[in-house]
Parts: structure tokens; C-alpha cells; sequence
């Protein structure tokens, strides 16, 4: 088990990007959560397989998502296996 830690730039938020990235999230079996930031970023932390957390990276952007995407920032740690499911966190 892995976890990612992701800030996505650009236009991301207001486009359902929470909505649709916890959808893909669900349907490989991740846990985490997601969030707009102030600054206008949106932040994942997802714990999953690691083939999983690539296969939802991919779908995020190369998707329908992947246009308003202008810069990912992607760091890769232990998985703390703290999640019981994957949250939109307001």
C-alpha cells in the first residue's frame, strides 16, 4: 500500500474536479480525501495499490479533467492506512 499526495493547478476548481476525481477514487477501491485550497489548487491524498493510485493519476489526467490541469505536483509516501473511504473534504 502507497499513499499520493497531489496539488493540481489550474483551473480546477468549480468544474466538479472533487466530484469526479472521489468517483474514480470509489471505483478503484482508494481511500483519502480531497479539497479545494484557497489559493485555488485542489489537494488529494489517496491511499490505495500502488497500480491502483497510477491508474486513478492517469484517469484524472488524461480524462476530461486533464484540460483544466496546468501543473501536478505528485509526492509519493508510506501509506498510513488512516481512511476508511474517500471523502470530498469541505
Amino acid at each position: 500500500m502507497k499513499r499520493a499526495h497531489i496539488l493540481y493547478s489550474g483551473q480546477v476548481q468549480g468544474v466538479g474536479f472533487r466530484y469526479t476525481a472521489q468517483d474514480i477514487a470509489m471505483s478503484l477501491g482508494l481511500t483519502g480525501w480531497v479539497k479545494n485550497l484557497e489559493d485555488g489548487r485542489v489537494e488529494i491524498v489517496a491511499e490505495g495499490k500502488e497500480k491502483d493510485l497510477n491508474e486513478f493519476l492517469d484517469k484524472i489526467s488524461k480524462g476530461q479533467l486533464g484540460r483544466y490541469i496546468k501543473n501536478v505536483e505528485l509526492s509519493w509516501e508510506k501509506s498510513a492506512g488512516e481512511f476508511d473511504s474517500f471523502e470530498i473534504v469541505f
